[in-house]
């Protein structure tokens, strides 16, 4: 699974820290630090967090899953 955030959206409310804390971290005030190749064991939480993001900054690419998977997921997650 692949993690991109786009860290100009992101402001740092930390949420996926919170939900995913081995995949996010925030380092100071502001500033996130993440794993982009996160463990498939991981992917629930990561899930959480994307979908838990208030200015949807995290976006999850799993290579492994059909087309529209990663979408319905969210959907179920939510």
């Amino acid at each position: 699974m692949r993690l991109v955030v786009d860290l100009n959206r992101c402001q740092g409310y930390a949420q996926c820290a919170f939900l995913a804390p081995d995949v996010f971290a925030m380092h100071g005030e502001e500033s996130l630090l993440y794993n982009p190749h996160a463990e498939a064991a991981q992917r629930e939480q990561v899930l959480r967090a994307a979908t838990a993001c208030p200015v949807q900054a995290i976006l999850v690419e799993d290579p492994d899953a059909a087309p529209g998977a990663a979408e319905d997921e969210l959907s179920h997650v939510r």
